[in-house]
């Protein structure tokens, strides 16, 4: 299959909300509540997108892998990633802030070259170093990221959801 990488464009909005809900369903299931995720709703998410794809977003950047096939076709977004400077900024280091892969196409190479063309988007802009967290007991995402060149730096974060303590480890490379 030949995966190709662009650039997100508005149309894409509420299909990339779509599958960032699934993504979570299906990678967090067990970590987080399950009537959190149940409840997760595309909708405000596919407006945020569309209100950040229309102003300014300090070099945030949204990249989709489609489907081969007709544009219109429904379930035609295989991966999605967003990138950007690290938050909080420090000098020199990128974020990759998300990436979510549909679960039909896990494995086969969506998220490897969505991770390829963010972090190479990231260099272009002068952020050679990459930063990104992964939620804790996550074992697909983490091993996909080691084999990627990504160590754990040693930074830890959790949140609260519905009564369970949901921890993140911040993994670096570069």
């Amino acid at each position: 299959m030949t995966i190709r990488v662009r650039e997100m464009t508005e149309a894409d909005t509420d299909e990339v909300a779509r599958l960032r809900v699934l993504g979570w369903q299906h990678a967090y299931r067990g970590i987080m509540p399950r009537p959190y995720l149940d409840s997760l709703d595309p909708l405000p998410f596919a407006a945020g997108l569309r209100r950040g794809l229309a102003g300014p977003t300090a070099r945030t950047g949204h990249l989709v892998a489609p489907r081969p096939g007709e544009p219109g076709e429904p379930g035609r977004i295989m991966g999605w990633a967003c990138q950007g400077p690290y938050r909080p900024h420090e000098a020199g280091w990128g974020e990759v802030r998300a990436l979510y892969v549909h679960p039909e196409f896990i494995g086969t190479g969506v998220g490897r070259a969505l991770l390829e063309a963010a972090t190479a988007r990231l260099s272009a802009d002068g952020l050679p170093r990459v930063r990104l967290w992964v939620v804790r007991g996550n074992t697909r995402a983490l091993h996909f990221y080691e084999r990627a060149g990504f160590t754990p730096d040693g930074a830890e974060q959790s949140e609260d959801i519905q009564g369970v303590t949901v921890g993140e480890l911040r993994y670096a490379r570069g």
